[in-house]
């Protein structure tokens, strides 16, 4: 296909997207950020070359990403790449649309005078925007063996789905999750107010010798904190329902969604995620949503896969007493993959609103969003209980159990207790965690070692373990 936009527009806007290319540096606006701790993760899969794959970033809008790749670049240039053997292309740029990728580095090619692209390292950012995107990068993977590449998209789901289609073994897949709890604290030099209590038997295990202040930040990371630039910047934090709401949810709801799927009916999207927000964490079933909103189930059922596919929300399935699973999902669980959008679509939740232990559910969930282990997680009930999140093995069988609370009931009312011991029991299940308002404390009941732990601390652990340790061991699933 020839290109149908001027050549010299296209160089020009290359060039003021790769302003390295002339100062041998990222612009200060993005060196001056610091870095979300997720880039230790991320930045040696950039740099791998041995293996000849393609490196696909994924993960939902305004969490980082284009920073993240920016705050790479840098790393190669301090690593000694030279400036233009790295170039960034933003593929949702109207400028580029319609251009073939191979056509993009063929334009960068001439204009640096260049006989190959060997060496090179090619960041082409919101790659969903380009049809089938996935044919196009599969085949510069296969055909030039000595130039990296690497792709970003807001379309999570989506990108994962063609990605294991079409890239088996060319493409490296890496979702980068909303701020995590841990990254929050980090962001605004508040992580003192954890520390390592190397004397537990939960290792690494954490405690607080402010739990109230802490728990007031875990409060406002839950209303606010999803998003880096919300949580650094002050413009943003005094308007912080305008900015998610506008720039995050109403782009991807009404822009993104509809381009990359044909939807036509964007007011139905738009009622079921707020209907999902607002009770975030609850149990729906299809059926009865069909019948309450007057949408056929087939209909409901390809919404919430496009919801999905946003990064806006996670299903979460349901297993029975004996921790099986239901051959037919005919009810489930949907989770924001970030609490801090129900803040914009309504308003801040605070303590002793019903409404919180949800919002602290939906903030213990998302924190899993990275880790491997999201597929395991499910939720059981029965006629006589529930366990908000149940971890089954490859074998599927149950691991470990946690109940998360607001407050300190299940410590203070041992009978309380008694119908999560039963399933574990039941289950042979170890380990049972029941988060707490500012109880931490392990103890050992008929063999089951039952750890309180405040949930602001427990959201904090899930972060910054699921982070290290990968860092420790880069072959691990985590």
């Amino acid at each position: 296909m020839p290109i149908q936009i001027p050549l010299e527009q296209l160089i020009s806007r290359i060039e003021i997207d790769n302003d390295w290319w002339h100062t041998g540096k990222v612009n200060a606006y993005y060196t001056r950020m610091t870095p979300r701790p997720y880039i230790e993760l991320f930045s040696p899969l950039v740099f791998q070359n041995a293996v000849k794959r393609a490196v696909v970033l994924m993960g939902q809008r305004r969490i980082g990403k284009s920073v993240m790749i920016y705050h790479t670049i840098q790393r190669l240039l301090d690593s000694g790449v030279p400036p233009k053997d790295i170039c960034y292309i933003s593929i949702e740029t109207p400028v580029y649309h319609k251009v073939w990728l191979e056509e993009l580095m063929d334009v960068v090619k001439l204009h640096q005078n260049r006989e190959d692209f060997n060496g090179m390292y090619f960041f082409f950012d919101e790659i969903q925007y380009l049809k089938d995107w996935e044919i196009h990068l599969k085949s510069l993977v296969d055909t030039f063996h000595y130039t990296k590449f690497i792709v970003s998209g807001s379309a999570a789901a989506a990108l994962k789905l063609k990605s294991r289609e079409s890239g088996a073994g060319r493409f490296t897949d890496f979702i980068l999750p909303p701020l995590t709890f841990y990254e929050f604290l980090s962001l605004k030099g508040l992580n003192d107010l954890v520390q390592p209590n190397p004397e537990g038997d939960l290792q690494p295990m954490y405690s607080s010798n402010n739990i109230e202040e802490l728990n007031l930040q875990f409060i406002e990371y839950i209303n606010y904190g999803g998003y880096p630039e919300v949580t650094i910047s002050k413009d943003l934090q005094d308007d912080k329902e305008r900015y998610i709401k506008s720039d995050i949810i109403e782009k991807v709801l009404q822009r993104d969604l509809p381009s990359l799927y044909g939807i036509e009916d964007t007011q139905e999207l738009n009622s079921l995620f707020t209907s999902i927000a607002y009770g975030s964490g609850d149990e729906i079933s299809i059926e009865a949503l069909s019948m309450k909103s007057q949408v056929s189930k087939h209909t409901l059922t390809r919404y919430l896969e496009y919801l999905e596919a946003a990064f806006l929300i996670r299903i979460v399935h349901r297993v029975d007493e004996k921790a099986s699973r239901f051959k037919r999902a005919y009810n489930f669980k949907a989770y924001l993959t970030n609490p801090s959008l129900r803040t914009a679509l309504f308003s801040a939740v605070s303590t002793g609103e019903i409404a919180l232990g949800k919002m602290i559910e939906t903030a213990i969930f998302s924190q899993w969003e990275h880790s491997s282990l999201k597929r395991n997680l499910y939720y059981a009930r029965w006629n006589k209980g529930e366990i908000d999140m149940v971890n089954l093995n490859r074998l599927n069988q149950p691991e470990w159990a946690a109940e998360l609370k607001t407050s300190n009931s299940a410590y203070t009312n041992p009978k309380e207790l008694n119908k999560y011991m039963s399933f574990c029991a039941t289950n042979k299940i170890k380990e049972l965690i029941i988060s707490t308002k500012n109880v931490f404390e392990v103890v050992n009941v008929d063999g089951i070692s039952v750890y309180y732990i405040p949930s602001a601390i427990y959201c904090y652990m899930i972060g910054r373990n699921l982070i290290e340790r990968k860092v420790k061991s880069p072959d691990r699933q985590i």
